[in-house]
């Protein structure tokens, strides 16, 4: 298990209850865990923190996903980004198809697997 403490993560989901969900497992994981309710605090906070990885909601009011990843991507292009989406009125898998396209490394639908979440960032982590 990578336990690194200098790895960063950035969580944007406008639920709080997601949000504390997330950061405790990062942390417990040994992340250090930055939150953001939504895409333009997302954007605000990775202009003043170094981030290693984001892990943004799609569907938020305010500067949703799709807006928050593009201006990622632009912004930030060294900032790994998974995404994650719990509904919409066709379903997360549309918009998660569409974020692959945007240069996101992996999707979630919530509720998010502990186990698939984790293994994602260890591989990605490992690479890098």
């Amino acid at each position: 298990m990578n336990q690194n403490p200098a790895r960063t993560i950035l969580v944007i989901d406008d639920e709080d209850q997601i949000r504390a969900m997330l950061r405790r497992i990062l942390e417990k994981n040994g992340y250090q865990v930055f939150e953001a309710s939504d895409g333009a605090e997302g954007i605000k906070c990775c202009r003043t923190r170094h981030v290693h990885l984001i892990i943004t909601d799609i569907f938020m009011p305010g500067k949703e996903g799709i807006e928050t990843i593009i201006e990622l991507r632009r912004d930030f292009p060294e900032i790994k980004i998974f995404a994650m989406s719990g509904g919409g009125s066709v379903g997360p898998e549309t918009f998660l198809k569409i974020t692959s396209q945007l240069g996101v490394l992996e999707t979630f639908t919530k509720p998010i697997e502990r186990e698939k979440l984790m293994s994602a960032i260890e591989t990605l982590f490992s690479k890098s």
